[in-house]
């Protein structure tokens, strides 16, 4: 039985197989993003119709992008986590552990938008914009 036939995601950070402080599935990670985006679409068509008064089609992309890296932020900073991860029960956790810190939040969130850095995970499921700032995503 070689190592790799026993390994799961985060085994190399001491995180446990599965419950609290595992890695979350694919799909709960995606389904979190996804709720992000919609919130981040919400507000930027509210912008768009209640002060500019254009049609709801109308918003703008980059405003949408602005708001979600601006949410991952703030939530990020606060909580350890956007509203899409605490609905999917996930949060940030630096590998190190201890506490978050401010770097992370404001750095991964941009790191984020550019999409590249997210889809290109390895083993442990996370993506280069994790390895760059030191956290992984566990299961709350």
């Amino acid at each position: 039985m070689s190592e790799s036939d026993n390994y799961w995601p985060g085994k190399v950070f001491g995180l446990p197989e599965d419950g609290p402080r595992s890695v979350p599935s694919l799909l709960r990670r995606v389904g979190g993003i996804c709720i992000d985006w919609a919130i981040s679409m919400g507000i930027s068509i509210a912008i768009a119709v209640g002060w500019y008064g254009l049609d709801w089609l109308d918003h703008n992309g980059f405003v949408t992008g602005l708001i979600f890296v601006v949410m991952h932020m703030l939530f990020g900073l606060v909580i350890g986590g956007s509203p899409g991860h605490l609905l999917t029960k996930m949060r940030i956790a630096p590998i190190t552990g201890g506490a978050l810190g401010m770097i992370a939040p404001l750095i991964r969130p941009w790191l984020i938008i550019l999409v590249i850095p997210a889809i290109m995970m390895d083993r442990d499921q996370r993506g280069v914009h994790d390895r760059i700032v030191g956290t992984i995503m566990v299961s709350r």
